[in-house]
């Protein structure tokens, strides 16, 4: 039996812009409209008005956390211009989440920028911090009674979105665009994130890190997506470069947190030219990625050696398949990786699986994530027997 600490969180995450539905006033909302192919996010699962039924349904199976964001185009959809309103919805979320019982883990920004950040520059503009600390500065005034706070996630997708939103906003470039997180084996593997981007979101993340503590008290860090890259013989070097410029840039920037996120669903080969994409097979998911169990293992043992031993919090791992059985399999053996990388002193202090909804995957619908169902005309929600599965799992804290 794979039995995990006292106190650990189980949970699910999600994003604003992924199930809240209408989010008018965000960059990539207008992206939405420009590229060829891309599928709109229109209502998604309308989770603005339905949070408190899905938080409902994480805490009846057994589950004692949620990680959630708040979204800045709708607190500030104009510059300096604050809605007490929004503020005022998320705080409902976090007072919910409490009530239900479930630890609520915030994040402060998950991809999306309001347009008008954009129009300025995005995070390459001369305001960009500046901008990123006063919207902080203002939500921390709703964060009280929450303990977990990730001012950003996955920054090194993040620099990536960045480079790709410039192609979606050039009609000539647009074709070029890229989801970021849907592979497919026709399409060749990712572009490296510019490190230039990345630096600067190092920068905002130290500029809000402090603030964060002293103002609401929480445990503070950013969450780092980790693509549990390996060597083939002959590629030791070329997998010390790649690993730099796509994570460890990063995982040297959470160096002071209280903790770092691993959000991990899959590994690679590299050999000594570069990534080699998952060869087509019938194990692939959903986002043409290979069915990779293990990854969190080898994910959580490299941010371990990286930050120097920064404490863990898995807050995204999951898998992209319509049969729900392969969910439970692939859960159950990634938690036999986790265990084993914690029996060898890795410190995970909880794990929250990804999606806890079916829900909008950047440019695409047909991935599913989720733990429940969503039925995009109606929005029904019908939890699958993997969301009672994880419950159980959370009631015995242990696999």
């Amino acid at each position: 039996m794979t039995t995990f600490p006292a106190g650990f969180l189980w949970g699910a995450a999600t994003a604003p812009h992924q199930i809240e539905g209408n989010n008018v006033n965000s960059d990539f909302w207008a992206s939405e409209g420009r590229v060829p192919g891309m599928e709109r996010s229109g209502d998604a699962c309308d989770s603005y008005h339905r949070y408190a039924e899905d938080m409902r349904l994480l805490a009846d199976a057994g589950l004692n956390a949620y990680r959630f964001g708040i979204e800045w185009a709708r607190v500030e959809p104009e510059p300096g211009l604050i809605s007490r309103a929004e503020l005022a919805h998320y705080r409902r979320m976090i007072d919910k989440a409490l009530e239900f019982g479930l630890t609520p883990v915030v994040t402060l920004h998950h991809f999306t920028n309001p347009r008008w950040f954009a129009e300025e520059g995005g995070w390459a503009g001369e305001r960009a911090i500046e901008r990123f600390r006063a919207y902080v500065e203002t939500v921390t005034t709703i964060l009280d009674g929450v303990p977990w706070v990730c001012t950003m996630n996955e920054p090194n997708m993040l620099a990536l979105m960045t480079m790709l939103a410039r192609l979606a906003a050039d009609p000539e470039l647009a074709a070029q665009w890229q989801s970021p997180t849907v592979d497919e084996g026709v399409r060749p593997v990712l572009p490296d994130p510019d490190p230039r981007i990345g630096r600067r979101l190092v920068e905002a993340h130290h500029a809000v890190r402090d603030l964060v503590r002293e103002r609401t008290g929480a445990a503070v860090g950013w969450t780092v997506a980790s693509q549990a890259l390996v060597a083939r013989p002959g590629g030791e070097e070329k997998l010390r470069e790649l690993q730099y410029v796509r994570e460890d840039l990063y995982l040297e920037g959470a160096k002071g947190d209280d903790f770092v996120g691993v959000q991990s669903y899959s590994s690679q080969w590299v050999n000594g030219t570069g990534i080699e994409p998952a060869p087509p097979s019938p194990d692939n998911t959903l986002v043409g990625t290979a069915y990779r169990p293990d990854a969190i293992g080898l994910a959580v043992r490299h941010t371990w050696e990286a930050t120097g031993g920064i404490p863990i919090l898995i807050t995204e791992n999951g898998i992209a398949i319509g049969e729900d059985e392969r969910r439970v399999a692939y859960t159950s053996e990634a938690l036999r990786h986790l265990g084993a990388a914690m029996a060898d002193g890795v410190d995970v202090r909880g794990y929250l699986h990804w999606s806890l909804l079916d829900n909008y995957e950047w440019g695409h619908w047909a991935p599913t994530f989720g733990l429940i169902a969503v039925d995009r005309e109606t929005f029904v929600r019908t939890p699958k027997p993997s969301l009672a599965w994880l419950g159980e799992v959370a009631r015995r804290n242990a696999l």
